[in-house]
């Protein structure tokens, strides 16, 4: 049996490989060091389809080391303590340790993790780990404080096109076919940066075309997925797409939307922690100070979640889905803490004003630290007007209250406190 295109269209060396310039394009930190010969252990974060797993073997062939895999699904201590044992016999002299690449490393259980730690500490094995989670959820600390992360994206529109231009003249059965690439829209939409889905939806059109030469247009993309609708996610649901959509739900205030939304994705086998994480996400973002209840419920979700397990986990996901949908909206504080990023990457590391710094010694008290402070509980109403920050932004705004009763108040005792301040947006 042949294999599927985008097998055969896997790239072999960094010339042919893809998209993720910022990493391994000329002069980028991830191609200095293949260029060097001696990487360090790290961990690629990115969706599906962008190149993770062909990028640790491109590296592994370049630096001519012994190339060791693992899936986190199917692996268990004992495989990963073989693995490291043959690691360990197989070195020899080799400058650079053996690579062995973990796919879904985010799925490894703690102790799983725990059982690479020595053999990545003392360069027994050089880990590339791959996985579409944040590693700071699901790499345990000691892990991650030992590999460097390097965040993959999606593909963009012109690497997607060249992707294709590749596949329709380089590989020898879409050669044979001729394929004329006469509208692309539908194609793009449907990858959706991923270039796996995209080489599948292609192979897939040409496949039930009987015509010679194959002419791909957006009518013919859309027709042929809606018989199959399976056939370019491998994983038969839209992961990315179907948590867009749950959250967006949630955002626009529709709880049956949310709910239809969620159940497709417990009937899709999702992860439930997945979808309760992205709930006390969309609880901070989207709710925040409207209503400041719904942290506590989404959080309660999420630890409910964790201990009672499935089938019966879908229904504290439910509970919290129906009251984050149905709760008053504000990013109010999702907006501010962007502001004040922004902020500071402007106007950088300002000095702290000598009234709000710590006097802990008598020295630090003798240059000011801490001189003039006023203590707000010695004061009526516990406030007192003072200047909390630096004098360059002294007058920033980055709070801003929004139109729901929750904020109305917390605006109006501001304005109480501080006055004009506070007044207007």
């Amino acid at each position: 049996m042949s294999q599927p295109l985008a097998e055969r269209m896997r790239p072999k060396s960094l010339d042919d490989y893809i998209g993720q310039k910022h990493l391994v394009g000329e002069g980028a930190v991830l191609r200095k060091m293949i260029d060097a010969g001696r990487i360090s252990s790290f961990i690629l974060w990115g969706p599906p389809g962008v190149g993770k797993t062909t990028l640790a073997q491109i590296i592994a062939h370049r630096l001519e080391t012994p190339f060791y895999t693992l899936s986190a699904v199917t692996s268990g201590v004992k495989e990963v303590r073989e693995v490291i044992e043959k690691a360990r016999n197989g070195r020899f002299f080799s400058q650079q340790s053996p690579i062995l690449f973990i796919d879904e490393i985010h799925r490894f259980s703690k102790s799983q993790q725990d059982s690479l730690l020595g053999a990545v500490e003392n360069g027994t094995v050089t880990l590339i780990g791959a996985t579409t989670e944040n590693p700071s959820f699901e790499v345990i600390r000691p892990l991650l404080s030992r590999c460097q992360l390097y965040v993959l994206k999606s593909l963009e529109k012109e690497d997607l096109l060249e992707l294709l231009q590749r596949a329709i003249t380089c590989d020898a059965a879409l050669k044979e076919r001729r394929v004329v690439l006469q509208e692309t829209d539908a194609i793009l939409r449907y990858s959706g940066g991923d270039a796996r889905k995209l080489l599948n939806i292609i192979e897939l059109v040409v496949e039930a075309d009987n015509e010679t030469p194959v002419l791909v247009t957006d009518e013919k993309v859309v027709d042929r997925l809606q018989q199959n609708p399976l056939a370019y996610d491998k994983e038969g649901e839209m992961h990315y797409d179907i948590i867009s959509a749950f959250i967006k739900s949630i955002r626009g205030s529709d709880p049956d939307a949310a709910l239809y939304w969620l159940a497709r994705m417990v009937e899709g086998g999702e992860d439930p922690a997945f979808i309760a994480r992205r709930l006390v996400i969309s609880a901070s973002e989207d709710i925040g100070l409207a209503n400041p209840n719904a942290l506590l419920l989404a959080n309660a979700a999420f630890e409910a979640v964790m201990k009672i397990g499935w089938p019966e986990g879908r229904i504290p996901l439910a509970e919290a889905t129906v009251y984050l949908a149905t709760s008053p909206k504000s990013n109010s504080a999702y907006e501010g803490i962007n502001s004040a990023l922004e902020l500071v990457r402007q106007t950088g590391n300002l000095p702290v004003p000598l009234h709000l710094r710590n006097a802990p010694t008598r020295l630090m008290k003798q240059l000011g630290y801490g001189k003039d402070y006023k203590y707000a509980h010695a004061y009526a109403g516990n406030f007192v007007e003072q200047q909390f920050l630096p004098d360059e932004v002294q007058h920033q705004r980055l709070w801003h209250a929004q139109l729901n009763p929750a904020e109305a108040k917390m605006k109006e005792r501001m304005v109480q406190l501080w006055g004009k301040r506070f007044e207007g947006k």
